[in-house]
């Protein structure tokens, strides 16, 4: 009988080398599409410019930035001014001032048309509508051309 050997070689294992995926992003059908809102929808971008409003009380001056939506007597406290004020309505007038520039919206306030015309504020109804530049007064002296003008 003959004999046989028999050979085996080892080869490495088989490997198949395949193409790496590539990440496909899903899109949505259109009809589920997000798209930015038309303009009239869109928020409108509001900028807001706060006024310099120079306060002088007694022998000290003062300056704040005032938003156009806030009153100079609310800034001036939140400053830790001593200002003088009570009711922060624009009625009990303790918290009178003299405009000597610039310009406010006091339409909340109880003061007479004559009075606001010759300058004449009440802080916490003061809203400025520029830089503005007051003084502080004592109430007696509102009070009286308050009066004044009512007895017109």
């Amino acid at each position: 009988m003959a004999s046989s050997t028999l050979h085996f070689t080892t080869s490495p294992p088989s490997t198949t080398l395949t193409k790496p995926r590539t990440q496909t992003t899903h899109r949505p059908p259109p009809h589920l599409r997000l798209r930015p809102p038309p303009p009239s929808l869109r928020p409108k971008l509001t900028i807001t410019h706060s006024y310099k409003v120079v306060i002088e009380q007694e022998s000290r001056t003062t300056e704040l930035e005032v938003e156009p939506d806030e009153t100079i007597l609310s800034k001036a406290l939140d400053s830790g001014l001593d200002v003088p004020h009570d009711c922060k309505l624009g009625v009990c007038m303790t918290c009178p001032a003299k405009l000597l520039s610039g310009s406010v919206d006091q339409s909340e306030g109880m003061l007479s048309d004559d009075v606001v015309e010759r300058g004449y504020a009440l802080l916490c109804v003061s809203y400025p509508k520029s830089d503005c530049k007051v003084r502080i007064i004592p109430e007696e002296e509102l009070l009286s051309l308050q009066l004044a003008t009512a007895n017109d």
